[in-house]
Order: C-alpha cells, then sequence, then structure tokens
C-alpha cells in the first residue's frame, strides 16, 4: 500500500512539473559539473545534453553562443546539472533541472550502479535516472514568447544606447544572488546567479534584463522603449 501510494506521489508530481517544464524552449547545461575535476569528465556532460536534446529542448552549453532572446533573458532557460549522491558500496547519480533564480522545478528518480568502473557506473546510472526525464513527455507549449517576435530585426542589429551610471551600488547577498543598493540604503537591483560566470538575469522595479561583466566593467543590458540599453555600472562586492 504504501509503495502503491509513493509511486502516485511522484506520478503526480511530475504532471505537475510537466505542466510549467513545457514553457521552456530552452536547457544550458555545464561543461563540467561540480563534483568532477574535468570538462566533460566520461563523456558524462555531453550525454546530459544529448539526453535533453533528445526530449526536445534546445540544449547549450553556458558558454556557448546563444540565441538572441536567450542571451537577453537567461530566465527563458531551466537549468540542467547532475548530482552525485555516491557511497563507497553504489554510484547514484540525481539529474534536475533549476529556473533562473534556482528553484528546483524537476528532480529525477535517483540512478543506481554497482559497477566498478567509473565509467560503466556513471552510464549504468545516468541511464536510469533520465528515464525520469522520458516520462515528463515535454512538449513546448509556446507560452515563453520570443524576443525576435516584438524586436524588429533592424534593432536587435543596431548598436545598443550606452549609459554610464556612476553611482555606487553596493551588492548584499541575497538568495541566488545579489541585491544592488545605493547609499541611502535603497535597492536599485536585484541580480540572480546563472549557470554562466559573471552572468546574472536583472530585475528592478521598472526594467529586466542582464548584468554581465565586461572586460573590467559590469554592464546592465535592457530593452526601453524597444531599444537596447547598455547601462554601465559601478558595483562594490
Amino acid at each position: 500500500m504504501k509503495k502503491t501510494l509513493l509511486l502516485f506521489t511522484l506520478l503526480f508530481s511530475a504532471i505537475g512539473f510537466a505542466q510549467s517544464i513545457n514553457d521552456y524552449k530552452y536547457v544550458i547545461v555545464p561543461k563540467k559539473f561540480e563534483w568532477l575535476k574535468e570538462e566533460n569528465k566520461y563523456n558524462l556532460n555531453s550525454l546530459t545534453k544529448m539526453m535533453f536534446e533528445k526530449q526536445g529542448w534546445q540544449v547549450f552549453y553556458a558558454d556557448e553562443k546563444l540565441p538572441d532572446e536567450l542571451a537577453l533573458d537567461k530566465c527563458k532557460a531551466l537549468y540542467g546539472d547532475v548530482e552525485n549522491d555516491s557511497n563507497l558500496l553504489m554510484t547514484s547519480l540525481i539529474i534536475t533541472l533549476k529556473d533562473c533564480q534556482g528553484k528546483t522545478v524537476f528532480t529525477s528518480q535517483k540512478g543506481k550502479s554497482k559497477e566498478k568502473s567509473y565509467q560503466k557506473a556513471y552510464y549504468e546510472a545516468m541511464r536510469e535516472a533520465s528515464q525520469s526525464v522520458n516520462q515528463l513527455n515535454y512538449k513546448y507549449s509556446g507560452k515563453n514568447s520570443t524576443v525576435a517576435t516584438t524586436i524588429p530585426t533592424a534593432q536587435k542589429a543596431a548598436t545598443p544606447v550606452t549609459v554610464n551610471n556612476d553611482n555606487q551600488l553596493f551588492a548584499q547577498p541575497i538568495a541566488n544572488g545579489y541585491q544592488l543598493v545605493d547609499s541611502t540604503p535603497k535597492v536599485i537591483l536585484k541580480i540572480y546567479k546563472t549557470s554562466q560566470q559573471d552572468s546574472y538575469t536583472a530585475v528592478s522595479e521598472d526594467k529586466n534584463g542582464v548584468v554581465f561583466k565586461k572586460g573590467n566593467d559590469w554592464v546592465f543590458e535592457y530593452y526601453k522603449n524597444d531599444q537596447l540599453v547598455s547601462e554601465k555600472l559601478n558595483i562594490k562586492f
């Protein structure tokens, strides 16, 4: 009875997750998992990328050139990862999907293997964990509308308007990112971590965009009246 109830609960949860997951066209995966020392060790990162692609997502590594709509709004993607929950007797892997604010929207069943070879064990565990991803029956809903449908091609290719903001902003840690405050102190902007280093999604009272490091400068890019604005920020972390 308990096993039946648990199975029903997992199935119900998977259906609920799928309703929100279907709103995302893209998945971004890292080239190196935190628990491994090398990029694409045992080909696990490329295997993860292909697994999500097989389900129908458009998948990119964090450092790849991204489509315009995704480069300007990283919240249009989910962030795929593989977590290692292994012990001395068993290799165990879990596949996760998170949104741009770090909220977990999907967790797979735990894939397990008793193989002694790391590569064989990881592959077997990945195959088992990926069965949960298959059961999502992902199909893009089209709800997450693209930038391309609202921004004329000529404007996309145009040079952004450059603005220098000399006000000193101080970064205060919050869940999954920072809030940038002025000397008042007033919260000017909230930025949230992505899987790409020195790149954040950004939200203020009236603007949404991305904050990223360009050379030695921090830049906030957003659209205002269908015009791309590139605002240089003075941030102290």
